[in-house]
């Protein structure tokens, strides 16, 4: 899951009768499915519901992919071609988004996401698939933080806990119903037609935002200030911060020392674009804003990482086919919606704090208890039960971090905040996946190869010296929690 996101009035009323007589008493608040915002609000989960398909679809057929290609070896970027691309694009797309408004890096973001997908599934070699990928991640980019931006601009701040809920709800039915229809259309069609049907989802979401977005969130925040020019030295950090996570990461892959030149060279580029594209004081957890987009990164990074290594951990120690050890996390998609939806009920905003706490600490034990079935006597579907309530309280992180970012930016600030809230999820990701990624295979972990049969030589300290260390940086994360708020 990278990624999106993530989620006060008596909000979300998701089903209102607008065409009923105005009642006598009090006119109750407009959902987020009211007649101003519905065309709106279908056309955006849309869009988050054709990414959220991408993501559990393309990682099935990817394997098939590689192998057919004969690009095995060059598996790990065909994802951090994506991943390096669309940290770039981010920050392209926050400052495009506010100087000239959301739709246009949105327009671009959807149809560059489409493209890409073409360009992988049509592909002859390997690198051509990979190019396939990185044009999706210019379009990943683009998309996710202009939609941060459509939400500041066009919903009012009671109704954006409400469609931010709407955005976690939306990855429920891809989450079971992906893995499952691209693994029957790779069998039976190829894996090719995965990658080349998907954009046929691209025209709906077009057809029905694109407009309402015109109409209630384009152009600049204050159409009487004169627009600003693009800061080239956030777009320079931002070329600097792809590049070096790129370094990173084939750096974490190779492990041998030569590969300490690129960490190296990848640090270095790192440290400085960081800085210059995160909040002042983020490192440190600085109360506000900067605690906000810190936690956003120890969260996903912590989860998402542990999470990777869950379906080879089943397969390996267990014995399950793996599409039962993917399927195995298909409840995780209801229990994030849920703990999304939690988060938006008005009574609970003044305890949403400790509310985020709690979460994180429920994301810790969730980690810490999934190598449970390490030990043969522990029932399987403890896994999935464990991770079932680490989504929950990711949902209610995931989205109550998107929630402060929008409440703490000024409008005309709101895409390079949210480009910076993204940052930190993205880049955590790779960092703690390749630190997470070298300690596994130091301890001994095996692999599971193109015919998805699973080598059995992973030994069990080889997962422990994942998920602990994981478990420790979402812990440290609760302490991060409780920073969220301005007041001392």
């Amino acid at each position: 899951m990278t990624a999106l996101e993530p989620r006060d009035a008596d909000v979300p009323r998701l089903i209102e009768d607008v065409d009923a007589p105005a009642p006598a008493g009090p006119v109750l608040p407009e959902g987020i499915l009211g007649r101003t915002y519905r065309a709106l609000s279908i056309g955006i989960v849309s869009v988050v519901f054709l990414i959220a398909f991408e993501a559990t679809a393309v990682g099935t057929a990817m394997p098939v992919a590689a192998r057919e290609l004969h690009g095995i070896p060059l598996y790990a970027f065909a994802f951090s071609a994506y991943f390096t691309t669309s940290l770039f694009a981010m920050v392209l797309s926050g400052q495009w988004a506010d100087r000239r408004g959301p739709l246009a890096p949105l327009a671009a973001g959807i149809s560059a996401f489409g493209a890409g997908l073409l360009l992988s599934g049509t592909a002859g070699s390997m690198w051509m698939f990979i190019a396939g990928r990185a044009v999706q991640g210019l379009g990943g980019g683009l998309v996710i933080v202009a939609l941060y931006v459509v939400i500041s601009r066009a919903y009012p701040e009671h109704l954006r806990p409400g469609i931010l809920a709407a955005f976690a709800a939306s990855w429920v039915i891809p989450s079971v119903v992906g893995p499952l229809a691209a693994g029957s259309v790779t069998e039976h069609l190829g894996w090719r037609w995965v990658f080349i049907g998907i954009p046929a989802l691209i025209v709906f979401p077009l057809a029905l935002a694109l407009p309402e977005i015109r109409r209630m969130a384009s152009g600049p925040a204050d159409p009487a200030a004169p627009v600003e020019a693009y800061d080239r030295r956030r777009i320079v950090l931002a070329l600097g911060i792809s590049l070096g996570a790129g370094l990173l990461q084939y750096a974490g892959q190779e492990r041998n020392w030569l590969s300490l030149l690129p960490a190296a060279a990848g640090a270095a580029l790192l440290v400085p674009a960081v800085r210059g594209l995160l909040p002042p004081g983020t490192a440190r957890a600085g109360r506000g804003l900067p605690a906000v987009v810190l936690l956003r990164g120890v969260a996903a990074g912590s989860f998402i990482a542990a999470e990777s290594f869950v379906p080879l951990m089943l397969v390996t120690q267990r014995g399950l086919s793996p599409t039962l050890a993917g399927l195995s996390l298909a409840a995780g998609g209801g229990t994030w919606a849920l703990g999304s939806y939690v988060q938006s009920r008005s009574r609970l905003e003044p305890h949403r704090e400790p509310l985020m706490v709690g979460a994180m600490v429920l994301v810790a034990l969730s980690i810490a208890a999934a190598p449970a079935v390490l030990i043969t006597s522990v029932p399987v579907w403890t896994v999935a039960v464990a991770w079932a309530f680490g989504c929950f309280g990711m949902g209610v992180v995931i989205a109550s971090t998107s929630v402060l970012l929008l409440k703490l930016s000024a409008p005309e600030e709101a895409g390079a905040n949210s480009a910076a809230l993204q940052i930190s999820d993205g880049l955590s990701n790779v960092l703690l996946l390749a630190a997470g990624g070298a300690a596994f295979a130091a301890l001994g972990g095996g692999t599971v190869d193109a015919t998805e049969t699973a080598a059995s030589t992973s030994h069990p300290a080889a997962f422990a010296v994942v998920f602990f260390p994981m478990a420790a940086v979402a812990l440290a994360g609760a302490w991060v929690a409780g920073r969220v708020r301005t007041h001392a």
